[in-house]
């Protein structure tokens, strides 16, 4: 996986981030969801290298081979607001003051939350599988709740954590041809450790929780998205089934928005990897991205 990549570690204060880092030209910086690890980019990640690009993938706080902080009674340890400014220190210890960025499912929140915090640093995001984590429960229903049912699983207290360790091989179930064999093997040797699975659960608490409290926040004061949003949803997903068309939902936070959604299930950087590292590349590549992204 990840010809010419380079690995590495960087600590940012808080945390230990692994990550992957190859390429020459402006920045790009790919957010992986859960259970996944960085390696879920290993198909997409040297596409965008081919058109141009500095790609950077790294581990999120607590997932993969990243550690961060103990868990905290208020969750915010594994917060978006936390993991965010992980990767802006990252970012800027790789040499990029100013770049773009790409998150999925869970990295989709980080990514939001990126472009929120941090709009001096990021100059487009592209936002794929997902609605702020407000706007979902907003609408939660049983429909929701059932098809979405790991997310209040997830949160409740120790039993989770039981449960999955218990058998993380069955509880994770993947394909590795669909996957790669190697990107399935890095996923299964990291839910294998018990201190991640503590981590990505936590990742969820702070979703119910802190995370939805700072959204809410971002509301009320009208903050919003200054720069380009590309949102992209998966089309054998069940994103636009829940809730029509997203980008309607997105307008309400973002200036720019535009998007489309790709014939792909939810793991899409893995089942879709040529048409997502195109719609990628060509909005990374608009005039006022690439240039204003340089380091």
């Amino acid at each position: 996986m990840f010809p010419d990549f380079t690995e590495t570690r960087i600590d940012t204060g808080e945390a230990s981030i692994f990550l992957r880092h190859g390429g020459q030209g402006p920045p790009v910086l790919l957010l992986h969801g859960h259970p996944r690890t960085s390696a879920t980019w290993h198909r997409v990640a040297p596409l965008l290298v081919q058109r141009g690009f500095t790609v950077v993938c790294p581990d999120l706080r607590g997932y993969g081979r990243s550690r961060g902080p103990d868990p905290t009674p208020d969750h915010s340890a594994h917060s978006k607001r936390a993991m965010a400014a992980d990767l802006v220190a990252v970012m800027r210890e790789l040499g990029h003051a100013r770049f773009q960025v790409a998150g999925h499912d869970r990295g989709s929140y980080v990514a939001l939350r990126l472009a929120l915090d941090h709009p001096a640093a990021v100059t487009r995001v592209a936002l794929l599988d997902c609605l702020p984590i407000s706007e979902h429960l907003a609408r939660a229903g049983a429909e929701f709740a059932t098809r979405w049912w790991h997310w209040f699983f997830f949160a409740q207290p120790e039993i989770p954590e039981r449960v999955i360790t218990a058998d993380p091989d069955s509880w994770y179930r993947g394909d590795p041809e669909a996957m790669g064999p190697e990107n399935h093997a890095e996923r299964l040797a990291a839910v294998r450790r018990p201190e991640v699975v503590r981590a990505m659960l936590e990742d969820y608490r702070a979703g119910l929780t802190v995370d939805r409290a700072h959204e809410e926040a971002d509301r009320a004061a009208g903050r919003r998205i200054r720069c380009p949003a590309l949102i992209l949803w998966s089309l054998r997903d069940d994103l636009e089934e829940l809730y029509g068309d997203p980008l309607r939902i997105w307008r309400d936070w973002a200036d720019d928005v535009r998007g489309h959604g790709i014939d792909s299930g939810h793991h899409v950087a893995e089942e879709a990897p040529g048409p997502l590292a195109d719609a990628l590349a060509g909005f990374f590549a608009e005039p006022g991205g690439a240039a204003a992204s340089a380091p």
